[in-house]
């Protein structure tokens, strides 16, 4: 019965070639439900279970990178269209460049799925001759090596060519899933590597590829067992405090100015955007008042000294600080900025880890002209700050503050941990629009409230300000493309989870034992050969 199935299916998929990308494709778009605003985390793994059982009916690898491009360009087209947003509407480049440049950044991103795709066929050890049913063996093989490629490839991104880990899997589980229960233990990749899994075993199952119906049967069994205490096992870890609460809860303002980014750097609006920014600085009673990046449009040395004074005043009469972003100037170098000022000693946050094209030019000799005759950004040629920077000891707090695209990448902010009792974002996602970015990077920083067991204040200029708890859940959410002053109360906390005490090391542990597993089955005797040497020479010493 299962070889008949197995024929069926791949009759089904050769007789319909052209159903099978735009099934890819919209498999694809589907996994971005499981991202912000939507929070849909079943869709991911869904998505996955679909482009998983086209791998596991396909028999070269040539056929799975196809896969997994197709649904890779699905994916990220869905999920990361606000590009074009930005280097159009506010970039100023012409719409067909922005769209390539789109698209490319798009196909070069599926490019990962695809790799993981053929490798995953080719360790499997699947031909064209094995098309009528993997061995028990080859599926063991695939199972594994599905889940280690991909979150390794999540992992790859995040610091390939300067790291751009969107929508890594692992973030669909946050906050609701019971997988998200793991996440201060292995991190956001850790997290992709559970969820993958799941998606493989379920994958390998609809695709029915064991021919004896008797290990089916038992296979299934132990499959349902395993899915059982992964998804057990996260509940319960959700319901872990890794951290506890230090001290008293400080009372924050957390300020959405909602200036466009048409006019924000236009000169003959500076004064207008600082005299609001000091007018919702002034009303605010809270201790730590925090202002979004950049939110001065002029340049800390031309900060007019009323401002500054009048600002210190206030932070003064309410016994704190505030925190406000601007760009230092100093020895010719630029910087993206946090400054506090108050009853504390002045402390500044320089930005360390710069967007690409967008902070920096990378290649600046060889790609300068794309800013000459294609792009108006504002603020691309910045320096990085230091990466060892301390949390500012602020409003009875040790905060530690980054600097909107910074909080993607968990190893960095694990950096000032477990010294800091909170953590600060501050962002500018008006650059992308009405779109989902702001939304998808709110949910980044659930992730890192989960990885840190830290409270989490989110000041941007148009959205997503907001409090996320340590477990990721958001306590206040302020409107979007809206003035808004966002007024809570922030437990600081001390501790650490393991993620903060191991990084992405326990993570890329388990992968190393994967690889091992998979080595074993792809290459058996090279490997038992090279072991045996290693214990011979062992035991002649």
């Amino acid at each position: 019965m299962q070889y008949h199935a197995t024929i069926h299916a791949m009759s089904l998929l050769n007789r319909y070639k052209l159903i099978k990308p735009v099934a890819l494709l919209l498999l694809g778009a589907l996994s971005v439900l499981g991202f912000a605003p939507f929070y849909f985390y079943p869709a991911s793994i869904i998505s996955l279970v679909g482009l998983f059982y086209f791998w596991h009916l396909s028999y070269t690898p040539k056929q799975a990178a196809f896969a997994g491009f197709i649904y890779g360009l699905g994916m990220f087209g869905a999920g990361i269209y606000w590009i074009y947003i930005s280097l159009y509407q506010f970039g100023g480049m012409p719409s067909l460049m922005a769209a390539l440049c789109t698209f490319i950044l798009c196909a070069f991103l599926a490019l990962f799925p695809a790799a993981v795709g053929a490798l995953s066929v080719w360790v499997s050890g699947v031909s064209l001759s094995a098309k009528l049913g993997l061995s028990a063996k080859q599926g063991r093989t695939m199972l594994i090596a599905i889940p280690v490629f991909w979150a390794l490839t999540d992992w790859i991104r995040s610091w390939i060519f300067t790291g751009f880990p969107w929508l890594s899997i692992g973030y669909s589980q946050v906050p609701y899933s019971p997988l998200a229960g793991y996440m201060p233990i292995v991190g956001v990749y850790g997290v992709s590597l559970i969820t993958v899994f799941i998606a493989s075993l379920l994958g390998l199952w609809l695709a029915n590829r064991f021919i004896h119906q008797t290990h089916a049967l038992n296979w299934r069994r132990n499959a349902i067992a395993v899915l059982l205490l992964i998804w057990v096992s996260g509940s319960l870890l959700k319901m872990v405090e890794w951290t506890a609460p230090k001290g008293l809860p400080t009372s924050v303002a957390l300020l959405q100015g909602n200036i466009s980014q048409d006019i924000k750097w236009a000169p003959e609006v500076a004064e207008q955007i600082l005299t609001k920014y000091l007018d919702m600085a002034e009303v605010s009673s809270a201790k730590l008042i925090i202002m979004p990046e950049t939110a001065m449009p002029v340049l800390s040395s031309e900060l007019p000294e009323l401002l500054i004074k009048r600002l210190k005043q206030h932070a003064i009469k309410n016994k704190g600080d505030i925190l406000m972003g601007l760009v230092e100037r100093e020895n010719g170098e630029y910087f993206n900025s946090m400054m506090s000022i108050g009853s504390a000693p002045t402390s500044v946050y320089r930005k360390s880890h710069l967007v690409p094209f967008g902070e920096f030019i990378p290649l600046k000799s060889a790609l300068g002209w794309i800013y000459r005759d294609w792009l108006n950004m504002p603020l691309s040629d910045l320096s990085r700050g230091s990466i060892h920077q301390q949390p500012m000891p602020i409003a009875g707090q040790k905060v530690a503050v980054n600097i909107c695209y910074e909080d993607v990448f968990g190893e960095e902010i694990i950096r000032q941990l477990p010294q800091a009792t909170l953590l600060v974002n501050v962002s500018n996602d008006a650059w992308y629009g009405e779109s989902l970015a702001a939304y998808q990077h709110m949910q980044f920083s659930q992730a890192r409230a989960l990885e840190t067991g830290r409270t989490i204040l989110r000041a941007t200029n148009t959205g997503a300000t907001a409090m996320i708890n340590p477990h990721g859940e958001l306590l206040a959410h302020a409107p979007h493309f809206t003035d808004a002053t966002l007024n809570v109360m922030a437990q600081g906390y001390s501790g650490a989870t393991p993620y903060v005490r191991f990084g992405n090391w326990l993570f890329l542990l388990i992968c190393f034992i994967g690889l091992i597993f998979i080595g074993l089955n792809k290459f058996p005797k090279p490997i038992k050969s090279i072991a045996n040497f290693l214990v011979s020479q062992r035991k002649t010493k």
